[in-house]
């Protein structure tokens, strides 16, 4: 069962987000539309296996994946907002997609403060995420039939690196809109790498996006 789910921001209501944190207008949409899409959970797994190197518990993170090492870690939603959509973009969509546990809704909430769209899906009885991926597919399917625009210049922002959204970004690209994807190098499909518009990798901004223990 997922949450009850918040109602949706407009694309007005999403800039006007922005326009809060940032204190500016942002720019007018023939420039192009942001929509933004994350994988909650691989964000946060593949932090925690770069933390894991930092603190010299493997040598890199392909070390940490195949040994199953991690280290505690946390991000800061609103700076990973911030990658995603810079200041001054557009935005059409900001969905940020988890499961349970944590079942805190603290967690929730300052993703939602921070300008995210957040809906959450149970876990299984076997502690394996369930709909997530498929959620994610769906909602930038509908989303690129229904509210992008080629003409405008529309970027999709995908924050996940499995293969397996491979289908759907060919199906963005196939009707002439662009796809970014953000995510850390060492668990991004290289073919998902090479297909995308544009990669841009996390691991360069590991420290900015650590969550601080005062925060």
């Amino acid at each position: 069962m997922t949450d009850t789910k918040q109602p949706q921001p407009s694309p007005t209501e999403l800039s006007r987000i922005v326009q809060r944190r940032s204190g500016q207008a942002t720019v007018p949409a023939a420039q192009g539309v942001l929509f933004a899409y994350v994988d909650n959970s691989n964000v946060w797994i593949e932090g925690q296996r770069i933390q894991a190197v930092h603190r010299g518990l493997a040598r890199d993170p392909y070390d940490a994946m195949a040994r199953k090492i991690s280290a505690p870690w946390a991000y800061d939603f609103g700076r990973l907002y911030e990658i995603m959509c810079p200041l001054g973009s557009n935005i059409g969509r900001s969905l940020l997609v988890g499961s349970r546990p944590p079942p805190n809704d603290s967690v929730w909430d300052r993703a939602r403060n921070e300008g995210f769209e957040v809906d959450i899906f149970d876990r299984n009885a076997s502690n394996k995420e369930k709909q997530v991926d498929s959620h994610i597919v769906t909602t930038m399917m509908e989303d690129s039939f229904i509210h992008m625009n080629p003409e405008r210049a529309d970027v999709a922002v995908l924050a996940a690196g499995d293969g397996d959204y491979l289908p759907t970004v060919r199906s963005l690209q196939k009707r002439h809109l662009k796809v970014r994807v953000v995510f850390w190098k060492h668990a991004t499909s290289r073919e998902l790498r090479d297909t995308a518009d544009e990669f841009v990798a996390l691991d360069q901004r590991f420290d900015r996006l650590t969550l601080s223990p005062r925060s």
